[in-house]
């Protein structure tokens, strides 16, 4: 039932943010702006963040909504994946974030690895994009779309980012401490799958 009343929740913000965006009347504007303030206390009950956090969230929105799309990198040596070490939590993810405006999906991730772990990699063969709705992630305020890319390594070194703080290679039967909200262990193995099956046909939805 928690989830369904999320899922209510963002289909809520969503109204009220295109409602804010393209509405004139001043007490409409001010009715999808109690839906939106509904939506927030509804999140901060079923994600755990915080009001304040949430809010930020949402102001910075504005127009038609529609999913994020977040990107994440395969990239193997010796049979291990790449991760690493998120600040924010201190848990472990593939290297990747939210696709930046102007590049294409191939040059978001040959800059995420790099900045996130110093490697250079070449972006190879598009293995799954993914409805988060249709996994298991912890609630989330917003809806994503996640991508996941095969990447070659090619050079560089393992180094930090502003948002890491540790790089390292991981075995499938050793996996770390994931940071589920990006990555989960059922994804990290489907990775591992296609390593072994490089004709696999390409995972959506």
């Amino acid at each position: 039932m928690s989830d369904k009343w999320l899922e209510w929740a963002k289909r809520i913000q969503s109204l009220s943010q295109s409602g804010l965006s393209f509405s004139k009347d001043m007490y409409d504007i001010e009715r999808y702006e109690e839906l939106r303030n509904i939506s927030a206390e509804i999140m901060e009950q079923y994600t755990g963040l915080e009001m304040e956090k949430i809010t930020e969230l949402f102001m910075n929105e504005t127009g038609y909504q529609t999913p994020k799309v977040d990107i994440r990198g395969a990239v193997f040596n010796d049979d291990k994946i790449l991760m690493v070490r998120e600040k924010i939590d201190d848990k472990w993810s593939l290297p990747g974030g939210f696709c930046d405006i102007g590049l294409s999906p191939s040059e978001n991730i040959i800059k995420e690895v790099k900045e996130e772990s110093g490697y250079d990699v070449a972006a190879k063969k598009l293995v799954a994009l993914l409805d988060l709705n249709k996994h298991s992630h912890p609630p989330q305020p917003y809806h994503y779309y996640k991508i996941f890319i095969q990447c070659e390594l090619i050079g560089g070194q393992a180094e930090s980012g502003l948002e890491t703080k540790d790089v390292r290679f991981f075995s499938e039967k050793n996996l770390p401490k994931l940071s589920t909200g990006r990555n989960t262990e059922e994804q990290i193995i489907m990775l591992f799958d296609f390593l072994r099956n490089p004709n696999k046909v390409t995972v959506f939805d």
